[in-house]
């Protein structure tokens, strides 16, 4: 066996427990944990997506990302809540912090997992199970909430273990367990198996793991190129990457954002837009980097999803410029479709510091110094404040919802 233990920590329906632990606090007698319950959407009209449930809202057939007007047709008596990102970020600083306590080298990979290599405590434990135990007692004590803490060999491995059953349990699935515990299981409980990498596979007769695992990578190459054969990897608990407690060289920052309810005018998509150039300006301008390109991404209520790219003349961290890139692109993607996400992603970094080199043809002023004053105020009193501290008068009625670091 590998040497090397990973453990994959993941919060049990996250959104949904912090927002329980909030109402708590404040009163409630009501555990929305307990009862059917979402979070997501809108309550009064009841659109857009389930971001969240209740293990109660579960037994209703109630899934994650499904229409809100599904998931009150399977249970009318459901309880639904608004998303409250600032809670949700403040709530996984604290759980990433204390875990970092535990243990240094851990690798955030959303707001509510993480990966931790059990290397450097492994002394102080009599065992993996033992200290995953101790994790998952520890923040449930300190902080009211339940996290699944997934054990292997292999970090895709350990990240499918934390998905066995929920929640507050810890599981194993080191390579030599992956023929009795992974392979029976149907091709879609595979990480990073789409809906249609399933149509694909279930049209090649393949249905369960084993079935992928035990296929030739030739032929799944051919029907779903390099995606094939590492989901192939996958089956076969092939993956040599290792937790990565500092971030390796950025390659692009970027955000985006599922909606409570579907964006269906230019003027609604561009509130988002803009709240999500300046989110992915300030952390360019925190980066201390520069972009030189912008991709805008769409993805449609039907979940088709497209995305197109422009390369910059200038780089730059600049909000307005970041958004007005942005908002042409969207112009050139967007067909009418009512769309169920947006995001913006920014590439070819380079450090704040570089010179940048004008073309005699280029007649495009650089950002003004009065601009970057004035990001650099608004990015130091959100640092100070919160991430609402200030807004643009056109962002305060936004229908975004919640984010998702690039």
């Amino acid at each position: 066996m590998d040497s090397r233990i990973i453990f994959h920590i993941d919060v049990n329906s996250a959104f949904l427990s912090w927002s329980a632990l909030a109402q708590l606090e404040a009163g409630s007698e009501t555990d929305l944990r307990l009862i059917p319950s979402i979070v997501g959407g809108d309550m009064s009209t009841r659109h857009g997506v389930v971001l969240a449930k209740s293990i109660p809202a579960k037994r209703f057939g109630i899934t994650t990302g499904e229409p809100v007007v599904n998931a009150f047709r399977k249970c009318p008596s459901l309880v639904t809540v608004a998303p409250d990102q600032e809670l949700y970020h403040r709530r996984s600083r604290e759980l990433m912090d204390y875990l970092s306590s535990i243990c240094p080298d851990i690798e955030q990979v959303s707001i509510d997992e993480c990966y931790m290599d059990y290397s450097p405590i492994a002394s102080k434990y009599s065992s993996p199970e033992q200290a995953a135990v101790f994790i998952k007692d520890t923040v449930c004590k300190k902080f009211g909430f339940t996290v699944n803490v997934g054990i292997s060999d292999r970090k895709v491995l350990a990240k499918m273990a934390s998905d066995f059953e929920k929640p507050n349990l810890v599981h194993t699935l080191y390579v030599r367990e992956i023929k009795d515990k992974l392979w029976p299981l149907p091709v879609s409980r595979l990480f990073l198996c789409g809906r249609s990498s399933v149509d694909t596979l279930h049209k090649l007769g393949i249905l369960t793991i084993g079935d992928l695992a035990q296929a030739t990578p030739s032929i799944l190459a051919s029907h779903m190129k390099s995606h094939g054969i590492m989901l192939w990897n996958y089956a076969n608990g092939i993956d040599n990457s290792s937790v990565l407690s500092e971030p390796a060289e950025m390659k692009g920052i970027g955000n985006s954002t599922t909606l409570t309810a579907d964006a269906v005018t230019r003027d609604a998509a561009a509130k988002i837009l803009l709240e999500l150039s300046e989110s992915v300006g300030r952390r360019l301008r925190a980066s201390h980097c520069k972009a030189g390109l912008v991709c805008t991404e769409i993805k449609y209520n039907t979940f088709q999803s497209v995305s197109h790219q422009m390369m910059l003349n200038q780089s730059t961290a600049s909000t307005d410029v970041i958004y007005q890139t942005a908002c042409i692109l969207f112009d050139e993607l967007w067909n009418g479709t009512p769309i169920r996400l947006l995001g913006i992603r920014t590439g070819k970094l380079s450090e704040e510091n570089e010179p940048v080199q004008l073309s005699l043809f280029d007649y495009s002023s650089p950002v003004s110094e009065k601009q970057q004053k004035l990001d650099a105020a608004l990015d130091k009193i959100r640092g100070k404040y919160g991430d609402n501290a200030i807004k643009r008068g056109s962002l305060l009625s936004s229908p975004r919802d919640g984010a998702d670091n690039l």
